[in-house]
């Protein structure tokens, strides 16, 4: 019951945060509903992972594709979408063909729990808490000492972030940015 009422809420706080220059929820195939990252947003979570040529971006459920876009456009920079929603590809790849970076970007349909991610330097999220959660043992599995997660206004239980950034928005909801920098294991 608690997870139904999070998920209401949820929905209906995308609802109100419209206005503050982010699409309007849709709720697509997922357990994720799909809300576009503001182009301002995009940039923090670029510039907080200090994005830079040769990087990987992975970015787990990638919607139409303008995380990954945006990075190919600005740093020249390869990027994997992985997104459940087939859909949601398709329009990605359109998007991607029209910006002219399809030669740098791929979308996967792809459930996010069965990717590999290994080869990422860099990791973007929007993704709710619960779902953070169920990723963070794959990607502390997955990942190598270096590797840089953003996640975009949801922390990863357990996980302290190195650093927040806030960006606000133009209504109800400032936006938060967290980066979180993969180690060595403790010993």
């Amino acid at each position: 019951m608690i997870q139904l009422l999070k998920k209401i809420m949820f929905g209906l706080l995308l609802l109100f945060t419209a206005g503050c220059g982010s699409s309007v929820a849709l709720w697509t195939s997922g357990e994720v509903p799909f809300v576009r990252s503001t182009p301002e947003v995009i940039d923090r979570m670029l510039e907080m992972a200090q994005v830079k040529s040769g990087d990987l971006i992975y970015d787990i459920g990638s919607g139409d594709g303008a995380i990954i876009i945006r990075a190919a456009k600005r740093y020249g920079v390869r990027g994997v979408g992985i997104e459940i929603d087939e859909d949601l590809v398709l329009r990605a790849r359109s998007n991607a063909f029209r910006e002219k970076v399809d030669h740098l970007v791929e979308f996967r349909a792809q459930d996010a729990f069965t990717v590999d991610v290994s080869p990422a330097t860099v990791v973007t999220l929007y993704m709710l808490p619960e779902f953070n959660a169920k990723l963070r043992p794959i990607l502390e599995r997955q990942l190598k000492p270096g590797t840089r997660v953003v996640s975009h206004d949801y922390p990863i239980a357990g996980w302290v972030p190195d650093r927040v950034d806030n960006v606000q928005g133009s209504f109800v909801h400032d936006h938060q940015v967290l980066l979180f920098e993969i180690r060595e294991p403790a010993k």
